[in-house]
């Protein structure tokens, strides 16, 4: 029986760009992000639909609704075709497999805004306290660097969801 049981094929193990299954709660900034993502891959799809529709309504103002009824229809069509919750869920994915690269870049950003305020003190002799006092600002804030995603709830918002 053991050997028949390893004759049959393993489906892949599916691989999520996100951190679980269930939906983690994301800041309205970083939803945003993933809309905007989301926004980008639909369009990227209909494309060729959205050119032809720009190209005939290029120059009209009040006949747009009649002269281009069809290259409308079409760009519409291929827009509710592709904006569905697989796409949105795929830019989500997306969105979470860049969070290394977003780390890195403001670590990268970080560090050249220390080296000009070291440049800047160099250059114009700025007190040693107040560039010794930023860049203990700048390490204590290092640890914030990371995306923050879910999270605690504030100390005030009640856990229940009510509004006070």
């Amino acid at each position: 029986m053991a050997g028949q049981a390893s004759d049959l094929p393993m489906p892949p193990p599916e691989r999520l760009g996100v951190p679980s299954r269930n939906p983690l709660p994301l800041s309205a900034s970083q939803e945003s992000q993933v809309r905007d993502i989301y926004y980008a891959r639909v369009r990227k799809q209909c494309a060729d639909e959205i050119k032809a529709f720009a190209a005939c309504a290029l120059g009209r103002t009040f006949t747009v609704s009649f002269a281009c009824r069809a290259e409308h229809r079409a760009m519409n069509g291929c827009m509710k075709l592709h904006a569905n919750q697989a796409e949105h869920d795929a830019a989500r994915e997306e969105w979470f497999a860049m969070r290394m690269d977003r780390q890195r870049q403001r670590e990268a950003k970080n560090k050249v805004a220390v080296a000009q305020e070291e440049f800047m003190h160099d250059w114009w002799g700025l007190p040693e306290d107040v560039r010794l006092s930023r860049q203990r600002e700048a390490e204590k804030n290092g640890s914030k660097l990371q995306e923050r995603i879910g999270g605690m709830p504030a100390k005030d918002r009640p856990l229940d969801g009510s509004r006070r």
